[in-house]
């Protein structure tokens, strides 16, 4: 095979591998994204846990919160 062609392939090859390196690394930090976002729906639905509306079953509280509630709609 003639030199050019040897330059050729190691050029390309060259190419390739930095490619992949820089899709693996692409690939990582998205998976530490992913594990990040996670974290963070569990934070956001604990808070909306804790958070949440009064239960049914305390019924005259919920009564009583009417007006507050309606107020804060229209705010």
């Amino acid at each position: 095979m003639p030199a050019a062609a040897w330059v050729t392939l190691i050029i390309a090859a060259l190419i390739i591998a930095i490619t992949a390196v820089g899709l693996l690394r692409v690939i990582v930090h998205l998976s530490a994204i992913r594990a990040n976002l996670v974290a963070t729906t569990g934070g956001v639905q604990a808070v909306a846990q804790l958070t949440s509306t009064v239960p049914d079953r305390l019924t005259s509280v919920n009564a009583s919160l009417k007006p507050v509630r309606d107020f804060c709609e229209t705010v």
